[in-house]
């Protein structure tokens, strides 16, 4: 990748290094995300149990994940950490690299177009956007949702429109999803047809409101809720409005209680 963070990670910083010497008893990687800065794993920090042989684990240019230990600043050294790195933050860090790598590849694709360098790109818009929102991704997310976030950059409007049909055609706005299950009690003799009714106005609310909802039945008085959006915001206000809903409108009818996840 052709951007690097400036200065030195933070402790416990989960990062992305490349192989580039092995010594017996330590592994010296460079930091692919940092400008200019390498760190060293400890036999004892690169598999847990006894090593006889390191390069039985590592291999010159090989991409692996390490936690960072500890950082001398003064004497420029990081301590890094490959055993200590579980399954679920080295999946979590690759897919936030690739994630990445395929934003910056968005940004070469709007410089081709314009006839720039990657690095006149960067220098016009990537590192403003990576010092407002923190990385490429994160910004061009954030301008899938709302294009006028990128008003702060006082682009020429042909250029940001390039980027923005670019960052559309690329980028899916990312959803979240929010779980309740809804319980709807009736003894009444149409009780079942009260329960239904109720169930149409909650998708119809729904509906109105743009958002997802996949209702399932969960076993008797239960009905499991999933909304899905683009903003996790929305989609709390949107399960405040359904309780809001089914207790006032089912409260002559019967017993309703919305559990929140």
């Amino acid at each position: 990748m052709f951007y690097k963070k400036p200065g030195f990670p933070e402790e416990n910083e989960i990062l992305i290094c490349t192989i580039k010497k092995i010594l017996p008893n330590c592994v010296f990687v460079d930091l692919d995300e940092y400008k200019d800065k390498e760190g060293v794993v400890q036999i004892s920090e690169v598999s847990p149990g006894r090593i006889r042989n390191i390069r039985d684990f590592v291999k010159e240019g090989k991409k692996i994940i390490c936690k960072v230990l500890k950082i001398n600043e003064e004497r420029n050294h990081i301590d890094l950490s490959l055993r200590r790195v579980n399954q679920a933050q080295r999946i979590n860090k690759n897919k936030e690299y690739k994630q990445e790598q395929r934003s910056e590849k968005i940004l070469e694709s709007l410089a081709k177009q314009k006839n720039l360098t990657i690095k006149d790109a960067y220098e016009q818009i990537g590192y403003k956007l990576v010092d407002e929102f923190g990385t490429l991704n994160d910004a061009f997310q954030e301008i899938v949702k709302d294009e006028n976030v990128l008003k702060f950059l006082s682009l020429d409007p042909v250029l940001q429109g390039s980027l923005i049909n670019l960052i559309k055609s690329k980028i899916k706005p990312k959803e979240v999803k929010i779980s309740a299950t809804l319980k709807l009690i009736s003894s009444l003799p149409n009780g079942i047809e009260e329960i239904k009714k109720m169930l149409k106005k909650v998708n119809e609310l729904i509906t109105k409101d743009n958002l997802k909802c996949d209702i399932l039945y969960a076993g008797a008085p239960n009905y499991r809720l999933t909304i899905t959006s683009t903003n996790y915001k929305e989609a709390e206000k949107e399960i405040e409005k359904i309780e809001k809903l089914v207790v006032l409108d089912f409260k002559s009818k019967g017993k309703a209680e919305l559990i929140k996840k």
